[in-house]
């Protein structure tokens, strides 16, 4: 459909992630995510380390900024956080190389996947998809992008994240099973990345419940931080 097409209806808002030190900000068109990419992570959940690590997928207009205030959300009472490196894509394609895929990061931003995970697991054990328990209003916030022009692109340095001020999850990049090349390697092959594409690459250990008042705050060496409050339920 041609863009000079009218809507019937009023077209939703572009989401769309800040980017450091520039007045433009970045658009998102998907985001992905990469389940199981931390070894401690999948032995906390009871998984089989030997199994590869796989996708899901949230909705674009779940990006919230960093300082939002983030509403307990609704039919929840398992609700938790996961502190992940963020990857924006500037091009893509499909079945990229491994050795090629960096040519198509625009840049990098620490991110939280929250995720109910009492609807995630019921989800799970009765073979349903788990989309409701991850996929929710405001359930991708994300701190603002450093251009891989200016930071390169982060192999190594401490993830981490932080409850009301208490260190809960914590590991390193060299601890991803699968590098932020042979992750965009692998999601190509199933699906057709495009610019405005956003990875978030797995979390480390110490996920955990967050309540309403909680202060989360998160970061990776060399990429930023980010901070959200939990708020009342809506």
């Amino acid at each position: 459909m041609s863009t000079a097409t009218p809507f019937v209806i009023a077209a939703p808002p572009q989401a769309a992630i800040a980017v450091a030190g520039e007045s433009g900000a970045f658009p998102v068109r998907r985001i992905w995510c990469v389940g199981r990419n931390y070894l401690e992570h999948i032995r906390e959940m009871g998984n089989d380390t030997r199994e590869p690590p796989f996708f899901f997928a949230k909705h674009a207009d779940m990006v919230v900024a960093d300082g939002a205030t983030i509403p307990y959300p609704p039919q929840t009472k398992d609700f938790h956080h996961e502190v992940e490196l963020v990857v924006a894509l500037k091009s893509g394609g499909r079945d990229i190389a491994a050795a090629d895929a960096l040519d198509h990061v625009y840049g990098y931003a620490v991110g939280i996947d929250l995720t109910r995970r009492d609807l995630q697991g019921a989800a799970k054990n009765k073979g349903r998809p788990w989309e409701i328990g991850k996929s929710f209003e405001r359930s991708a916030p994300c701190g603002a992008l450093q251009p891989a022009t200016r930071i390169g692109h982060p192999s190594k340095g401490k993830i981490w994240l932080a409850v009301n001020g208490v260190e809960k999850q914590k590991g390193d990049l060299t601890e991803l099973i699968w590098s932020v090349p042979e992750i965009i390697a692998k999601l190509s092959e199933q699906v057709t990345l495009e610019a405005g594409d956003i990875i978030l690459t797995g979390t480390p250990a110490g996920v955990g419940a967050l309540n309403p008042g909680d202060k989360v705050e998160c970061g990776v060496d060399g990429v930023g931080t980010l901070t959200v409050t939990i708020g009342a339920p809506e």
